[in-house]
């Protein structure tokens, strides 16, 4: 902090220096006590712009990215690998695994179970990462989650090559166990990865939103090159889980990289002075030292509530119908024995071609940013998207036993899942550039870390209701 004075005598005025020559050099502390002229300030800005400094390479960006995916790998994964699981949980006096035949009580079961050990701790750490965001470093958080996903992996790695047959309960209650600290995991590192993003421009939270959108991308390309390869569910699994361990090795190294990159401390580091000192011309002295102002939980709350209003609603009508309806919906020509109608149709159209259009709905909301400045519109935008409801409920869903199927076309249902996917990546996205912009440089770590439970809020109540949907069919 620089720590200057201004002279505010008279330009014409004859100064004591001046009439005594015997004293030409004035102590200057006795010369602010006695000439109420003299103001001494410190300044609390730097007199130049720092400039900031180049991302080199998109190092930063790419790994945004990365952490992005990162975020959502045990969803994405856990939900790829059904066939193995279904595997695992079979009638072992039984040659059927699935299809054909009746499912065991642990099979019928593990979908539900699957769904709330994944949201509910998902969601209830996310919201209480906008306490740990203010009393455990960030480094601690982003190291430790990431740490403790690789770790349980590995376990459940290592599981695909054990037989289980004889333990089968015992499995199923370490499997949501770890399910269970994976999400808690998981949590804790999107959370302090939205609170980091939100100090960045907004290209970078494109970056990690997009990143989310592509892992979906990933599992759905890895779902179908299975099912073209005609591997087992076991070796499926195992490449899926061990391409999961290579994904946290390489995110554990990269965030270390980041973090000690110049980009990234620039960004982190604080954007006001910790302190400042006021001078008061009335007492002739410094005035006591304004402490660093404390972020206000409510009055960041009082200032996103609408964006994080408009994230839940967008979020949970789209958890309410995906996956648990749209992976009901078949092809009018299922039945016909062609690989499109009764193989890909589902896998290609419920899940890559969904996570696709999520994914480029992201990016244009990065590249438009529209309605930026209006956050009525954007919650308006999100509550219209409650139309999808009804025209999903229509489609070709089976089985059903209460709604008739109006919407009976493959390419009326494509159409409906493209606009609801770019709708959901767009809006997503496009929220959370916004709040940044809306609070203080002080309190962007806390309102991101706010977002991101609002969000996982959504995803919990939206898979909630999912269930009363698939009953409403």
């Amino acid at each position: 902090m620089m720590e200057y004075s201004v002279n505010t005598r008279p330009l014409l005025q004859e100064s004591e220096s001046e009439s005594d020559g015997e004293d030409g050099i004035l102590d200057v502390d006795r010369s602010i006590e006695q000439d109420d002229h003299i103001v001494v300030t410190k300044d609390i800005k730097p007199l130049f712009k720092l400039r900031e400094p180049s991302d080199r390479y998109n190092l930063a960006y790419i790994i945004f990215y990365l952490l992005g995916m990162t975020t959502l790998l045990p969803w994405n994964f856990f939900i790829t690998a059904d066939d193995y699981w279904m595997y695992k949980l079979r009638d072992v006096h039984s040659n059927q695994t699935d299809d054909g035949g009746s499912r065991t009580e642990l099979q019928a079961g593990f979908t539900s179970y699957l769904s709330v050990a994944s949201t509910v701790p998902n969601t209830l750490f996310l919201v209480l990462n906008t306490m740990l965001s203010q009393k455990i470093r960030l480094g601690v958080r982003m190291i430790g989650s990431l740490a403790a996903m690789l770790l349980l992996f590995v376990l459940t790695t290592v599981l695909v090559r054990v037989n289980t047959d004889s333990w089968q309960e015992i499995f199923f209650i370490v499997t949501l166990t770890s399910v269970v600290l994976l999400n808690i995991a998981s949590a804790v590192l999107q959370g302090g990865l939205f609170g980091m993003v939100g100090r960045f421009p907004s290209r970078y939270i494109t970056a990690v939103v997009s990143g989310q959108a592509l892992g979906g991308i990933f599992a759905a390309l890895a779902e179908i090159a299975s099912l073209c390869l005609g591997a087992s569910s076991t070796k499926s699994a195992f490449v899926y889980f061990m391409v999961a361990n290579g994904m946290l090795i390489l995110s554990l190294i990269a965030y270390v990289i980041l973090a000690r990159a110049v980009f990234f401390r620039f960004h982190m580091a604080d954007k006001v002075e910790s302190t400042s000192v006021q001078y008061d011309p009335a007492l002739g002295e410094e005035a006591c030292a304004v402490p660093p102002q404390s972020v206000s939980w409510l009055g960041v709350l009082g200032k996103i509530w609408m964006y994080g209003l408009s994230v839940w609603l967008t979020f949970f009508i789209t958890l309410a119908m995906y996956p648990a309806v749209t992976v009901l919906v078949n092809s009018v020509g299922a039945g016909s024995r062609r690989p499109w109608n009764d193989v890909y149709f589902v896998p290609v159209v419920g899940y890559l071609i969904f996570s696709t259009c999520d994914y480029i709905g992201r990016i244009l909301a990065g590249i438009l940013k529209w309605p930026r400045r209006s956050a009525w519109l954007v919650g308006l935008l999100a509550a219209l998207r409650v139309v999808f409801v009804p025209l999903l409920l229509l489609c070709n869903a089976h089985p059903r036993h209460h709604l008739p199927v109006l919407i009976n076309s493959d390419v009326y249902y494509i159409i409906i899942i493209v606009l609801f996917a770019l709708s959901n990546g767009y809006l997503a996205n496009l929220t959370l550039i916004c709040v940044p912009r809306v609070v203080d440089a002080t309190e962007q770590e806390l309102a991101s870390s706010m977002m991101a439970a609002f969000l996982g809020i959504g995803l919990a109540c939206g898979s909630t209701l999912s269930l009363l949907m698939v009953r409403a069919l």
